[in-house]
């Protein structure tokens, strides 16, 4: 099961409210976009643009990028975000996505100090 409906930013009122925070990170493979939130869980929206590829090929990394944020779901404070992805990473596999995604919750402090902990013990 992927992402619950309530964990999700759909409508584009939401998505402008982001971007008017201005607050962004980026790396080479995704920008995030965040705003703090006053619900009790975090909020995702995702954003593939056309110039990546046809629909299979979008659908995929939407894909990728949902497992990845499944895995850091324990460790993601309360907060909206947008992920949108670069070109280039449609040629990324799994692992690939999750170190960068990784990289860039940890960036921008979404992700709690106990889930760093973790993954440098692994």
């Amino acid at each position: 099961m992927g992402i619950k409906k309530s964990f999700r930013i759909k409508k584009s009122s939401d998505f402008d409210a982001l971007f008017k925070a201005k607050k962004s990170f980026a790396n080479r493979a995704f920008i995030l976009y965040q705003k703090e939130s006053n619900l009790p869980h975090y909020r995702v929206g995702l954003s593939v643009s056309k110039k990546l590829g046809n629909a299979v090929t979008r659908n995929r990394i939407k894909r990728l990028i949902r497992a990845a944020l499944k895995d850091f779901s324990s460790c993601l404070v309360a907060a909206d975000f947008i992920i949108i992805a670069r070109k280039g990473v449609e040629d990324y596999d799994f692992a690939a996505v999750k170190k960068n995604l990784s990289h860039l919750l940890r960036k921008s402090n979404i992700i709690r100090n106990e889930h760093e902990e973790e993954t440098h013990k692994n």
